[in-house]
């Protein structure tokens, strides 16, 4: 491991600059990494590049000027475009050079950019993290990576940087599920939470303080007491988006589905996101799934 006053050798390549991105990139530009950055909209490159980082203008030119690169992105969708597509960071991969993908997919989409990339002689790690903006910005993100070991053991002192732990889970595909039935599990968590936070407060109790009973007893979270006080207030601001919240969810029934696995909780709670989504709330924290309860409740009412 280099001490602080060493720069981190090699050139690191970051790809999507988002609620979770651009913190992850920042915190290896003040650590010393030498870092490339690219984002569909450019402007989002600014404020790093203001930092020291490098800007190129695609995934392959980034990936051709870099011996390992990190790619954050929304969804699926997303990752299989800037990993595969025209100018995708795979033609600019080749033997010596690695790719992290940090994306949440499902463990199809993780299996198909693996073979694309190790075609090219490169080595790829999955690397989807638990947590959302603060911890990432903190850098207390947790790893769940899957892939080339080899690959896990040279971007260990990158990963340290941007988080407090790290798992390696062996083979590609068990990162992204690992982190499905995690965020499955957070969903249904916040889906019932929400339930409780509006029955205490119809039948007269003072909603605060069951987030206070809540946090002292054994079903206590961080989760909890960190949302539920904004909750209360109907306010919710976004550090993990309630449509990828739901992308997750999505993504996990069909996981539990292709293993016959029966999660009536997880596809309940999916349901309920996809009210709150119906209702213009992609775009704020997964906690405002309460408000599909309050427009559930008044539509019985």
């Amino acid at each position: 491991m280099l001490n602080a006053t060493e720069k981190f050798s090699g050139r690191v390549g970051f790809l999507g600059l988002g609620i979770m991105g651009a913190p992850m990139a920042q915190n290896l530009i003040k650590a010393g990494c030498d870092v490339t950055v690219w984002n569909r909209t450019k402007s989002k490159c600014g404020p790093l590049i203001s930092l020291g980082a490098k800007y190129r203008s695609s995934p392959e030119e980034v990936a051709a000027n870099c011996d390992v690169t990190f790619a954050m992105l929304a969804d699926p969708e997303s990752a299989i475009d800037v990993a595969c597509g025209k100018n995708g960071a795979v033609s600019g991969m080749g033997p010596g050079k690695g790719y992290v993908d940090i994306s949440t997919v499902d463990d199809a989409t993780a299996k198909l950019i693996n073979g694309h990339i190790k075609a090219t002689g490169a080595l790829f790690l999955e690397a989807p993290v638990s947590g959302s903006k603060k911890p990432a910005e903190d850098g207390q993100l947790i790893f769940l990576t899957a892939g080339d070991r080899s690959l896990y053991d040279s971007v260990a002192p990158f990963l340290d940087i941007m988080g407090k732990s790290r798992f390696y889970l062996g083979e590609v595909g068990n990162g992204a599920a690992m982190k499905l039935v995690v965020n499955m599990i957070m969903g249904s968590m916040m889906a019932s939470f929400s339930e409780g936070l509006l029955l205490s407060k119809k039948v007269g109790l003072d909603p605060n303080v069951l987030v206070e009973v809540v946090s002292q007893g054994a079903i206590s979270a961080p989760m909890y007491s960190l949302k539920g006080p904004s909750m209360v207030k109907s306010h919710y601001p976004t550090a993990f988006p309630l449509k990828h919240q739901q992308k997750d969810l999505r993504l996990a029934l069909g996981l539990a589905d292709s293993v016959s696995q029966s999660t009536p909780i997880a596809a309940a709670a999916n349901e309920l996101y996809k009210v709150a989504k119906s209702y213009g709330l992609s775009d704020d924290d997964f906690s405002a799934v309460i408000e599909a309860l309050k427009a559930k409740s008044h539509d019985t009412a």
